[in-house]
């Protein structure tokens, strides 16, 4: 049910470091919580995004006007559990869809993440451009002032040396869809799934079950691994290829990973996406630096240098690789993002490794990027 006087009064807010305030009404959990203020441009997907291990630490804004239609539903979740630290959202519509097992609203009641509707987010979603990313605190109790929320925004640590992949991994080693039932579900697949007869090693930075069955659709066998795995456990494993995941917050804090990654390069055929592709970039001794305000969305368009095709993508990173910090003889730039030239695909020019700065999985989005999976299997095979 609304709660009408909820929506007129507007006791909820959003405060930004900045000192902007924008009040709104609470349609999620009633509780307050800090993180850095994004948008994603995508109009459908909110359940992937809510869901996704790499939005930790982040409050989403959705440039899309109404959401909510959709409901929420268990076979769209990326994870098992919402990982964004909040929503913010212009209008909220209760669910109309066949899909639809819960509203968004239970949703996030129920997994303890605050929500704010009746923000004007274009101009939200302005000010972040203008500015750039923004800590921010949501607030929905009313009890506070708008002066003490803006204190707190300013006083969070943010994500800048925040290790956020150590709080999204799996804390133990676990064989992916052992039964296939995931890999083969509502339409993902064309024809029967092959056999699992590829060994693969995953690192765990905040993967995306998409990914996942992406990789199990190119025949396989899926081991995942905690962020923190030493390469000799991986190795022990005996891996035809090692996988480096998607994940929150910043590459430089991952001192461990990039250290594992270098170890790696020259003795296992390695693909790295978004996280996993700044990590690669940091292995190959680039750099990697903050992007004013993000790429988040689903129509992010990325040029492959090598054919000039122009791939529709989806994305959600706040840092990017620095070009001018890559080693050429090392490191081959191999697609560029169209919008800002920036960095978005890359690989070794010795050793079987390559790495893109998008999710070539599409949950949600294009499927535009999906032949980078087989791409990695031909790697595998050719090693």
């Amino acid at each position: 049910m609304y709660d009408w006087n909820a929506q007129r009064e507007k006791k909820a807010f959003l405060a930004l470091a900045d000192g902007t305030v924008y009040p709104a009404w609470s349609f999620g959990a009633p509780c307050d919580r800090l993180g850095e203020v994004v948008f994603n441009t995508g109009t459908p997907g909110y359940e992937e995004i809510l869901t996704d291990p790499s939005y930790a630490g982040q409050i989403v804004t959705l440039t899309a006007p109404e959401i909510g239609n959709t409901g929420f539903n268990s076979d769209d979740h990326e994870s098992v559990m919402l990982r964004a630290e909040g929503l913010i959202v212009h209008n909220y519509n209760g669910p109309s869809n066949w899909r639809s097992e819960k509203s968004l609203r239970t949703a996030l009641q129920q997994a303890g993440v605050p929500a704010l509707a009746g923000i004007d987010t274009r101009a939200l979603t302005i000010r972040l451009r203008n500015s750039g990313t923004l800590r921010g605190f949501i607030c929905t109790s009313g009890e506070l002032s708008h002066e003490q929320g803006v204190e707190k925004a300013r006083a969070w640590e943010g994500l800048d040396g925040q290790d956020y992949a150590a709080r999204v991994t799996t804390e133990k080693p676990y064989l992916f869809d052992p039964d296939d039932a995931m890999s083969s579900s509502w339409g993902l697949l064309e024809g029967d799934l092959p056999a699992a007869d590829i060994p693969v090693v995953v690192y765990d930075y905040g993967i995306k079950f998409n990914i996942l069955r992406r990789l199990r659709q190119q025949g396989m066998r899926l081991t995942v691994v905690p962020a923190k795995t030493p390469v000799s456990e991986v190795l022990s494993m005996q891996p035809a290829g090692v996988f480096l995941s998607n994940g929150p917050a910043d590459p430089a804090a991952l001192r461990y990973a990039i250290d594992n990654i270098i170890s790696l390069i020259g003795r296992v055929p390695l693909m790295g996406i978004c996280l996993g592709h700044q990590l690669l970039g940091w292995a190959l001794g680039g750099r990697t630096c903050r992007l004013k305000f993000g790429h988040h969305g689903c129509n992010h368009p990325v040029k492959e240098l090598s054919t000039g095709k122009v791939e529709i993508t989806s994305q959600n990173h706040n840092f990017m690789v620095d070009m001018d910090s890559l080693d050429q003889s090392v490191a081959e730039v191999t697609h560029i993002n169209l919008n800002d030239n920036t960095v978005e695909g890359m690989r070794h020019r010795t050793e079987p490794a390559f790495s893109v700065q998008y999710h070539p999985e599409a949950a949600p989005g294009p499927h535009d990027s999906r032949y980078l999976f087989s791409r990695f299997r031909q790697l595998i095979e050719e090693a």
